[in-house]
């Protein structure tokens, strides 16, 4: 089946690059997990500049961003629309921000957020409540105790004259275009088995310029999973899988690419962890996710919907558009794998449920999660549990509790690929 997918969306003229990750897995998980949450190595023996403080200066007739850095610093800026933001990037930076200014929310902008966009790459992503012109910004050198300063100069201007201007650069849309290329390998279910040993690939949700949830005691949901993906990519190791991360370190992954990650590596199995939250603090518990466009609920659907912005909360350029056809064949494809991915789910939530607390009303749902959209590769999406129930974040915080559901995780891998006993037969001269 998935050569058949392969070669179809080649006939099509449709693009079946599947990208690498940017850096190969860590040789030894435990390394890795000695940091947890890992921090970033500098791009290059130089230190990287330092972001000291940010402002911001609302006016009836524009908006001002400063923000103060130890070092001069190249920057660039661009809009994106659908939804409206504006993108300031530069260089790799050490982020040393403590309560930054907010905007009120009311004027041109509604929030800002901040981290690496990729190895080498920092970015600020501006939601806007209104579409602005952006005026080129100012590098202003030291002076009043204060260091360099970015100034960033926002005007309010028409949805048609915005949308004009927006989008990617044309040389940045080429550079990603390429490196989309040379990522490109062959496609899944062509290459060698790695000694018949399954491949599991673990996605720590979020990462970088998207924190993902923020606990009641200040944690953050990309810190929580990654150091939850490496615990568990030590247990499966250790129980002879060939384990990849999507991420072994705060950086942020775009959600195609994930999936792509998956395919690349012909993965036998797909877990994306991530932890929720809701307005109702008293929920609590872990849920498991597998696709499904309808989805179990209107909750399930919200929930998708949050998670899948998060291309729109780093300032990814969404204005791609998705081949009819392809899409038919992907379906198709989808079928056998949705069954796959339904089975392991129920071995999740029965191991889990030994090892902690398990959402009371269904914790196997469904939802139309973009990680889960690789039409060959079987996929469960695990909330952990809710970063905004006091409990779930307590328990989620400790090493024990890491450690428990990461042995329970394996065990429903373990499950999920068991022999099936062999069928007894009769023998000869018996009865039939």
């Amino acid at each position: 089946m998935k050569r058949l997918l392969a070669a179809g969306i080649a006939v099509l003229g449709v693009s079946a690059a599947f990208a690498q990750p940017a850096k190969p897995a860590p040789a030894t998980i435990e390394d890795l997990l000695k940091d947890v949450p890992p921090s970033r190595a500098p791009a290059s023996a130089k230190a990287e500049p330092v972001v000291l403080d940010a402002r911001i200066g609302e006016h009836s007739d524009s908006t001002r961003f400063v923000v103060e850095v130890s070092d001069p610093v190249s920057v660039r800026i661009f809009t994106l629309a659908n939804p409206n933001r504006v993108v300031l990037d530069m260089p790799e930076v050490l982020w040393r921000l403590e309560n930054a200014a907010q905007p009120s929310g009311k004027g041109l902008v509604k929030s800002y957020r901040y981290g690496l966009f990729r190895p080498g790459d920092d970015r600020f992503v501006i939601d806007l409540n209104a579409p602005v012109r952006a005026a080129e910004p100012m590098i202003l050198p030291p002076s009043g105790g204060h260091g360099y300063r970015v100034v960033l100069d926002l005007y309010p201007t028409t949805q048609s004259q915005f949308d004009r201007s927006a989008g990617w650069p044309a040389d940045m849309r080429q550079k990603e275009d390429e490196a989309e290329s040379v990522a490109a390998i062959a496609p899944s279910g062509t290459k060698p088995a790695l000694h018949g040993k399954k491949v599991i690939v673990i996605d720590a949700g979020h990462g970088g310029i998207d924190s993902g949830t923020v606990g009641v005691d200040g944690s953050q949901e990309k810190d929580l999973v990654l150091n939850e993906a490496i615990r568990l990519s030590r247990v499966l190791e250790k129980r002879g899988y060939t384990v990849h991360l999507t991420r072994n370190t705060d950086i942020y992954i775009p959600l195609r690419e994930r999936v792509n990650i998956a395919r690349g590596y012909d993965a036998d199995l797909f877990i994306s962890l991530h932890a929720d939250s809701n307005p109702d603090p008293e929920v609590e518990g872990l849920s498991v996710y597998t696709l499904s466009e309808s989805g179990s609920d209107k909750e399930a659907a919200a929930l998708a919907n949050k998670e899948n912005q998060s291309d729109v909360i780093a300032g990814v350029d969404l204005s791609g558009d998705n081949s009819p056809v392809a899409s038919i064949l992907i379906d198709l494809a989808q079928r056998e794998t949705m069954n796959r991915s339904s089975r392991f789910a129920g071995n999740v939530v029965g191991q889990l449920a030994r090892a902690t607390d398990i959402l009371p009303r269904e914790p196997h749902r469904s939802a139309a999660f973009v990680v889960l959209k690789a039409p060959d590769v079987p996929a469960v999406l695990i909330e952990l549990g809710y970063l905004s129930n006091p409990h779930d974040c307590k328990q989620m915080g400790t090493d024990i509790w890491r450690n428990r559901v990461a042995g329970a995780i394996a065990d429903a891998v373990d499950k999920q690929f068991e022999t099936p006993p062999p069928v007894p037969v009769a023998a000869k001269g018996g009865p039939e």
